[in-house]
């Protein structure tokens, strides 16, 4: 399993040939006689709500530095989504989170550079986190926003759909919402 398209077969180097299978070509290693899953890479995020307000992180490692975002990241290969979320926001932000506390807000697929992501995002209020805000190591800046004030970084941000479907999620009755 690889996060882009392979071009050798990462356990014999094998340069790797298309075969086709289930109506798609796909990567396969003719000497280990198999093929090579090209995967999405998971990853979590979390927008922490405050009322009128969500909070968001400033990138300052790639990809995207400068970027805004809602805190989180790619999943350790043993974790749950609901604790790598945890975690994720504890490392960008310093605030801690239950697990159980979060709320499946909603799913999204996306691709850059042949590197296809699926992203679970959660929802969770500020009441039910512990710490103080801070921009922790990946992060240059922590702050919350409106959705007025969101609006007007939607070209500086990662994630806007996402932040919009927190305040949309609070505003229907904490709803989830799945995205393709």
């Amino acid at each position: 399993m690889t996060e882009r398209p392979a071009t050798y077969c990462p356990d014999c180097g094998t340069v790797l040939a298309q075969r086709s299978f289930e109506g798609r070509e796909r990567q396969y290693c003719p000497d280990c006689e198999r093929f090579i899953w090209q995967n999405a890479k998971p990853c979590v995020g979390v927008v922490v709500r405050d009322r009128n307000k969500a909070l968001l992180i400033k990138r300052a490692i790639p990809p995207d530095v400068g970027a805004w975002a809602s805190p989180g990241g790619a999943l350790e290969p043993d974790e749950p989504p609901a604790l790598g979320a945890a975690r994720e926001l504890r490392e960008e932000t310093n605030l801690e989170v239950d697990p159980a506390a979060l709320t499946l807000l909603d799913t999204r697929h996306s691709s850059l550079n042949e590197k296809y992501v699926l992203s679970i995002g959660y929802v969770v209020d500020y009441s039910h986190t512990d710490g103080d805000v801070a921009a922790a190591s990946e992060v240059s800046d922590a702050r919350f926003f409106t959705l007025p004030e969101a609006q007007e970084i939607r070209d500086q941000m990662r994630d806007y759909t996402r932040v919009v479907n927190s305040f949309e999620h609070w505003k229907k009755g904490n709803q989830t919402v799945v995205l393709g």
